[in-house]
């Protein structure tokens, strides 16, 4: 199978010397669902800024299918790459409508003029993810939920093949949670975009990711099928913490339960 990106040697220290990221190496598969996991601090967002291009890295090489994220330009990685933020801040009450077609702005002419296939792929976008009922409502009045599957309709007006999202669960119920998750299985099946996310939780990455990639300190600790890479022992040292690591009722899927302390003997 093809490799959508390509990690190699990759490193990156802020500007008063921490390292964030060291020495990190590894491939996502065209098509996958490929989850970042591990503790607050282990580097994940900032690896993923760096595979979007919003971060240069100190040492080591990012590839986007195939070629060196160096040789594209900006608009080129934007036509292939979308990035949806954990915190996108919504300083003007724009139309739903209207946020979902700035989208298209990589693909746009020198007058940045949207045509008719361009409105047509926003409304198709806020189809895809359910929010074409709300596209003449302002974005600043709509929930949690539904304001982040508009900026995943944003990023799927784009038309990238790679969409990399920074924990897009946080803060929702656990029914949100899900029809997000569901959303990006859809469309990694219907529209073959490669899916990258950071997430915290990790039961729901091992529901639905192909792959896991536990991370700390900046370190790669192990990347895998996650049956692979959800044993106890790997994520209580990881995470410092007493955990329960058994098959889940659903199917043949490791499920983790923390331990309180009262339980531990």
């Amino acid at each position: 199978m093809k490799e959508a990106i390509t990690i190699k040697d990759l490193a990156y220290s802020y500007p008063d010397g921490t390292r964030v990221l060291k020495g990190l190496s590894f491939s996502v598969s065209k098509g996958a669902f490929f989850i970042l996991i591990g503790p607050n601090g282990s580097g994940k967002t900032t690896l993923l800024k760096t595979i979007a291009g919003l971060i240069r890295p100190n040492q080591g090489q990012v590839g986007i299918m195939g070629k060196p994220l160096g040789a594209y330009s900006r608009r080129a990685i934007a036509r292939r790459v979308a990035y949806v933020a954990q915190q996108t801040a919504v300083d003007f009450p724009f139309l739903v409508s209207d946020a979902v077609l700035f989208g298209r702005a990589p693909h746009l002419g020198t007058f940045g003029l949207e045509s008719e296939k361009d409105r047509d792929l926003a409304r198709q976008a806020m189809m895809f993810t359910e929010v074409d009922h709300l596209a003449n409502r302002r974005i600043d009045q709509l929930s949690g939920g539904e304001r982040q599957r508009v900026f995943i309709a944003r990023a799927i007006c784009q038309a990238p093949e790679i969409i990399l999202l920074d924990e897009p669960t946080a803060s929702l119920d656990i029914a949100h949670q899900l029809r997000v998750m569901d959303l990006m299985e859809k469309m990694r099946e219907e529209k073959q975009i490669t899916v990258v996310m950071v997430s915290h939780d990790i039961n729901l990455a091992a529901m639905y990711a192909d792959s896991l990639m536990l991370m700390h300190k900046g370190k790669l600790v192990a990347c895998g099928a996650p049956g692979d890479v959800l044993n106890y022992q790997t994520l209580e040292d990881t995470y410092g913490c007493r955990l329960l690591v058994d098959e889940s009722p659903l199917g043949p899927m490791p499920r983790v339960t923390p331990v309180p302390g009262r339980y531990i003997v």
